[in-house]
């Protein structure tokens, strides 16, 4: 029985050698396609920038067209200017899905980051009839957070929530403890969204938005997991939507 659970101690002891072996090569090899994609996407900014430049500059030679041929020019270069600018937005959302992230976390106040992004968003949250509620647990412990980090996930989720209330609406920030993690969920009275949908929001590039890249919500995700946690929604067609970040309590 002796040689048996030795045998096993050591068999299991290989095992977890050879997952740690493939998840750092899992790792390196991500590291690396994030390396090259981010340089392609480098390379491919450079002229998308100097053609915005330049069609820039055409059209202002076009302004006040007078003949229906100059017309119709300045609505083709128009037309081609704005498609140039979604496909630069669609590369700066990529660069930042694909960057790689070297956390700067420290023991953060998740309510006092919370509340100076509310701060921020509520001049246009009211302007398109939103009103921004907080319910704040008062007894949250410090969070391991890059604040900056953490704050471009939140705002992508308040920029999802704004798009669900084109006709106005509430949106719900609120943190509370559970165990040993803190909560954050995101609510809004919104169109809400199918099962069907609500499966798919995390895929990359998967947009139900005109023009939109598909890349907000899965950046969210990737931020709130490089922090340790996990991020969940649930939604309703004509109910709303509710995004739970889970992240664990803890010094950096």
């Amino acid at each position: 029985m002796a040689e048996f659970s030795a045998s096993t101690a050591t068999d299991e002891m290989v095992e977890n050698r050879d997952d740690s072996a493939i998840n750092r090569r899992l790792r390196a090899q991500y590291a690396e396609i994030a390396r090259l994609a981010g340089g392609l996407a480098h390379e491919i900014k450079n002229p998308l920038s100097t053609m915005s430049l330049n069609l820039d500059l055409l059209v202002e030679d076009f302004h006040g067209a007078e003949t229906p041929r100059d017309r119709r020019v300045l609505q083709k270069l128009q037309r081609v200017r704005k498609e140039t600018e979604r496909l630069n937005d669609i590369v700066e959302d990529f660069l930042r899905f694909a960057k790689v992230q070297d956390l700067k976390a420290v023991p953060t106040d998740l309510n006092a980051v919370v509340d100076d992004l509310r701060d921020f968003c509520e001049p246009q949250a009211l302007g398109q009839g939103i009103v921004i509620r907080t319910q704040y647990d008062p007894d949250l412990p410090p969070v391991a957070l890059d604040v900056d980090l953490f704050k471009q996930a939140l705002w992508n989720l308040i920029r999802n929530a704004h798009h669900a209330m084109p006709d106005g609406g509430d949106l719900i920030l609120q943190t509370r403890l559970e165990g040993d993690s803190a909560i954050l969920e995101v609510t809004d009275t919104g169109v809400g969204m199918t099962e069907d949908v609500a499966s798919k929001v995390f895929d990359a590039f998967y947009s139900t938005k005109p023009g939109g890249s598909g890349l907000g919500l899965p950046t969210t995700r990737k931020i709130v997991e490089a922090h340790g946690g996990e991020i969940t929604v649930q939604s309703e067609p004509g109910q709303g939507t509710r995004f739970t970040v889970r992240l664990p309590l803890g010094e950096a």
